[in-house]
């Protein structure tokens, strides 16, 4: 005696059977579809899918130059940011002549023709450093002494009772401070409310501060860059 388990099997695989062969029988009575189109037809239907494919290739060409430019492009600016990099670090070695708002400083000799005494043909060179701390404060941002150009590595000294900026002697009034500065109203006016013209006038010097100006020319660094605790790397693709 058959189970209901069993029952319900053997009608699952009979519908099973029943399906595949239904399809089978349909399949094999479908008629074969036969391709009615003539010559012409073919060739129109040919043409069409060439034209197809040579508007592809057209397209593909298209993109490959588009993408060659794109390198192309990449490629110049990769130079362009490069040599932008490198004006810049000349800029900021002082390596470049700047232009920009400023303030000029004068100073000359306060003697007149009734003096009788000593006189000194240069600034202190611990005054001059004075007043550079002083510039430095109230927002500096390039600075020349007698047409030389202040940078890091600049050295204000006394040698043998002669005051230098690097390598050139201040001997000879009058002289130039040029000073370019972000707020040159905000400089002019500091250096107005500033004793450091009192400290001048004590060594006999006239320190004069011009008013805010447009046009402030620098002039670049004629020296030497000394470069110390830095070596080249070798290429290491070699």
């Amino acid at each position: 005696m058959l189970t209901r388990k069993t029952t319900w099997h053997f009608t699952f695989v009979s519908l099973i059977i029943g399906f595949m062969l239904a399809i089978q029988f349909q399949t094999s009575h479908e008629p074969d579809v036969r391709d009615t189109r003539d010559i012409w037809e073919i060739r129109q239907d040919l043409k069409k899918e060439q034209e197809l494919h040579k508007q592809l290739l057209h397209e593909i060409r298209k993109y490959e130059e588009t993408l060659e430019k794109y390198e192309q492009q990449r490629s110049e600016n990769k130079g362009a940011i490069l040599r932008q990099t490198v004006e810049e670090l000349k800029k900021e070695a002082g390596l470049t002549e700047v232009v920009g708002e400023g303030v000029v400083l004068y100073v000359e000799q306060m003697y007149d023709e009734s003096y009788v005494g000593p006189v000194s043909d240069t600034v202190s060179a611990e005054l001059l450093r004075r007043l550079m701390n002083e510039l430095n404060m109230y927002g500096a941002q390039y600075v020349s002494i007698a047409d030389q150009r202040i940078v890091n590595t600049t050295v204000i000294r006394d040698i043998n009772g002669v005051t230098k900026v690097d390598s050139y002697p201040l001997r000879s009034f009058p002289f130039e401070i040029k000073v370019i500065a972000a707020d040159a109203e905000k400089m002019y006016n500091r250096l107005k409310a500033s004793t450091i013209a009192d400290d001048f006038a004590l060594e006999n010097l006239l320190l004069t501060i011009s008013e805010p100006q447009q046009r402030v020319v620098i002039p670049p660094y004629d020296g030497t860059v000394r470069v110390k605790q830095m070596e080249a790397v070798e290429d290491a693709r070699r």
